[in-house]
């Protein structure tokens, strides 16, 4: 059995879950890594709201608002958008 054949250890691990959605492992690393990040942005607009409650009133609010409306968009531009639960990335 190949490598890439593999449905055990490293392979399934690294292939089983970017496949069930139609993706390769480039595309869904890239893709949960900028959306990632983008947490990270919302998470430090949400410490700096909590220190000084008059900045960042709706970054964060919208931001959540912003990604969840680009998964939805990812899993419908997908090859198999039924394989998609409402929280894969």
């Amino acid at each position: 059995m190949a490598v890439g054949q593999d449905k055990s250890g490293l392979s399934r691990l690294f292939t089983e879950h970017p496949r069930s959605l139609g993706m390769s492992w480039g595309r869904h690393g890239a893709g949960a890594a900028r959306i990632g990040f983008e947490l990270l942005g919302a998470a430090g607009a949400c410490f700096v709201h909590a220190l000084v409650p008059g900045w960042f009133t709706e970054t964060a609010g919208k931001k959540i608002i912003d990604l969840s409306d680009h998964i939805r968009a990812r899993r419908a531009g997908s090859s198999n958008p039924e394989q998609w639960s409402d929280y894969d990335i």
